[in-house]
């Protein structure tokens, strides 16, 4: 499975935003990956020395980002760079995760692909407890323009 350098390239984030750790599995509809990074003091998107749950949907939106990468490549290409433009039916069943010990699993599910967009369903899970999920739609960049 890919390092966390290898993830890095797929991604477009550098240094302690890359999230995702490590790819426990993926096929073309789906990827798993864990991490720890929520428990890091350093992790940017801490407020106050908090991790909000609200963070996993920056987590499953690097999910989706690597899973689009994953499959690119392995078609023989390049994934298109995206923007993140809506997250949809977000339930958040956690407050805080970085309290949490041991790794988080990041699930993202593709659901839907048209002319320079994806959807994807998202999940993140800690152990056997579902901490936050919900959908999230891409556009390439270049249709951003």
């Amino acid at each position: 499975m890919p390092l966390p350098d290898a993830i890095a390239a797929l991604i477009p984030h550098a240094g302690a935003m890359c999230l995702n750790e490590r790819v426990l599995a993926w096929d073309a509809e789906r990827i798993a990956l864990a991490t720890t990074t929520h428990r890091d003091p350093a992790n940017p998107l801490r407020r106050d020395g908090a991790l909000h749950a609200l963070h996993l949907c920056e987590y499953g939106a690097q999910a989706m980002a690597i899973h689009g990468g994953l499959c690119a490549q392995a078609a023989g290409g390049r994934a298109e760079p995206g923007l993140l433009v809506s997250l949809r039916d977000v339930q958040l069943h956690a407050q805080r995760i970085d309290t949490l010990e041991g790794e988080l699993r990041i699930e993202a599910e593709h659901l839907l692909e048209s002319a320079g967009s994806w959807q994807y369903a998202f999940r993140a899970w800690h152990g056997e407890r579902l901490l936050a999920e919900g959908r999230a739609a891409v556009i390439a960049r270049r249709s951003a323009s």
